[in-house]
């Protein structure tokens, strides 16, 4: 998050590059918001759900189809022309888009790699759908960046250019940044669910196998009598 929000990055994306601010995008929602989750463990958490309303309000908002909603709304709307630019004419409501992006992106994370049993994780089978499920919308987004015929966001047309790139490439780079990567991503994560699972699949097939005892026939052995 540092990395993403501060130095050459942060410079980049506000002041130059439409491409760096995909770059910056993509790092806090697909980066910062996973490594949050696995650096808090669950009994750091357990103790607010005791209140039963933020137990409830917990569990709706974890459900995978909530998670799935929240994250591509807010993705696509703040890419929008009229919210994107007024986040570049004013810094609050920057600073607020961000934060409304790693929230949204750590809901998305949740289904994937929640930290506590009682707001679970999908099953590895539902965890693969929802990675290429993940994919798709973000997609749509990015090709209608990429695919612009006019710079969507003026703020980038004023900057000072750099490596050569007219403002309509970069939005097309940018768009291109967020399609590519963007999607691969979620192909990544999908692989390696899947080797879990295979791998978790092949741990109960060793247990089985030393559990089962099969039956031999055993020849009785004559009894010896004691003679006193």
């Amino acid at each position: 998050m540092f990395f993403a929000l501060n130095g050459p990055l942060h410079d980049l994306s506000d002041d130059y590059l439409f491409s760096a601010h995909m770059v910056q995008h993509l790092v806090l929602t697909f980066l910062v918001p996973p490594l949050l989750l696995i650096g808090v463990p669950g009994w750091m958490l357990r103790p607010a759900l005791r209140y039963p309303w933020v137990r409830t309000l917990a569990q709706w908002l974890t459900r995978p189809t909530i998670c799935f909603a929240a994250f591509n709304v807010i993705i696509a709307a703040w890419h929008l022309p009229p919210l994107y630019n007024l986040a570049m004419a004013h810094h609050p409501v920057h600073i607020f888009e961000h934060l409304l992006f790693m929230a949204s992106a750590t809901l998305m994370w949740w289904p994937l790699l929640s930290p506590l049993p009682e707001l679970p994780r999908l099953a590895y089978p539902g965890q693969m759908l929802y990675c290429f499920l993940m994919s798709i919308p973000m997609s749509i987004v990015a090709i209608y960046v990429a695919m612009a015929d006019h710079v969507l966001y003026p703020a980038y047309s004023s900057a000072p250019r750099m490596w050569g790139l007219s403002p309509l490439e970069d939005q097309q780079v940018g768009g291109l940044i967020m399609w590519i990567p963007g999607g691969l991503f979620f192909y990544a994560v999908m692989t390696l669910v899947f080797i879990k699972w295979a791998a978790r699949g092949e741990d109960s097939a060793a247990a089985a196998q030393v559990d089962w005892v099969p039956e031999t026939r055993r020849t009785p052995q004559p009894s010896i009598g004691v003679i006193r």
